[in-house]
């Protein structure tokens, strides 16, 4: 049980963490940031991040009780809530063609990920894991869902948060660029499914999508959503996968399945809201009160990420993060046209 004091300290470093959130929250509201698709989250781990390199040694320690709080607790916090982003309608109304396709990329991405990165470029696992989810499923919201998983210290989910960032702002502005030069022979909605099925974050999906019209726009979020929804099962999958905690492999240490109750209770959360029992505008007080919660959890993130640990791992995962980003690409081209256009 926790004691009053650590309970103070607890709620102060929480409200510490409020104040980064709410000034990314402020940011992200500036024209420069909402046309780069640049979401809350982004700007709450760079700022977190700023902080952890320069002030963090001058302000006081008990700060970061609260911090560790909310990587944690409100980061599972966050991931349920965003249930309430996502019905199972939103499966019905792209199709079978648009559920293969979310469902091969994400299978085919993460494999590939995991082993380039465990067999190629000899990455560990934690790493590995973590940016493969990112460039497989949704992004930062992958990464911070994974990393409690496999119990991944915090600056090797910023590193992996960071490739999605750089890959995914990237993708934004390429395929509408592409797409306008011709060399993408889909028509709005097909290339829709391809943008939902390719690009990192939901925000790029959006930007891109919207570069190019409005057919492809829907198409490219439900999609994106779909592939959103297998978060929750690819955890659980992950989890039984990794029988042992990957950082403290003992093998004569019985084996432990840990199922993941947030990544359960997302689902339940995804089925409850496609009954559409509460009203939109309380739908979508929660989705701005999830927003907020994880920009609190990416930029305690930051706070816990010291860029002396970045040197230990060097450039490693960004050319893993860059084979996926062109296996994305080419190889997710040619699943959408042979699933959607066969």
């Amino acid at each position: 049980m926790f004691s009053k004091e650590n309970r103070i300290d607890t709620i102060k470093g929480v409200f510490f963490v409020s104040l980064f959130a709410l000034s990314a929250t402020y940011l992200a509201g500036f024209a420069f940031f909402r046309n780069l698709g640049i979401s809350p989250l982004i700007i709450g781990i760079v700022l977190g991040m700023i902080y952890a390199n320069t002030l963090k040694n001058k302000l006081p320690k008990q700060y970061h009780k609260g911090i560790v709080f909310s990587t944690k607790t409100i980061l599972r916090v966050g991931i349920v809530l965003y249930g309430f982003r996502l019905t199972f309608q939103s499966i019905e109304a792209i199709g079978i063609k648009g559920v293969l396709v979310s469902f091969l990329i994400v299978f085919l991405t993460f494999i590939l990920g995991y082993i380039v990165g465990i067999k190629v470029f000899k990455l560990d696992k934690e790493i590995t894991i973590l940016t493969s989810a990112g460039s497989s499923i949704c992004g930062a919201a992958a990464v911070l869902a994974t990393e409690p998983v496999i119990n991944a210290p915090a600056y090797k989910s910023a590193i992996a948060v960071s490739t999605v960032v750089l890959f995914g702002t990237i993708a934004m502005f390429l395929y509408p660029f592409l797409y306008k030069l011709g060399l993408f022979s889909f028509d709005e909605q097909t290339m829709g499914i391809y943008i939902g099925a390719t690009i990192h974050e939901v925000a790029h999906v959006v930007a891109a999508g919207n570069a190019i019209g409005v057919e492809a726009n829907t198409s490219a979020i439900v999609v994106k959503m779909i592939r959103v929804m297998m978060l929750a099962p690819f955890l659980i999958v992950l989890s039984i996968w990794l029988l042992k905690n990957i950082k403290h492999n003992n093998k004569n240490q019985k084996s432990k399945i840990t199922i993941p109750w947030f990544a359960v209770i997302f689902i339940l959360v995804c089925g409850f809201n496609s009954f559409d029992i509460l009203p939109i505008t309380m739908v979508e007080t929660i989705n701005s009160f999830d927003t907020f919660a994880l920009t609190m959890a990416m930029s305690a993130l930051g706070m816990e990420t010291s860029f002396d640990k970045f040197k230990d791992v060097g450039a490693k995962p960004i050319y893993l993060a860059f084979v996926l980003f062109i296996w994305l690409i080419f190889g997710g081209f040619y699943l959408v046209k042979l699933v959607c256009l066969m």
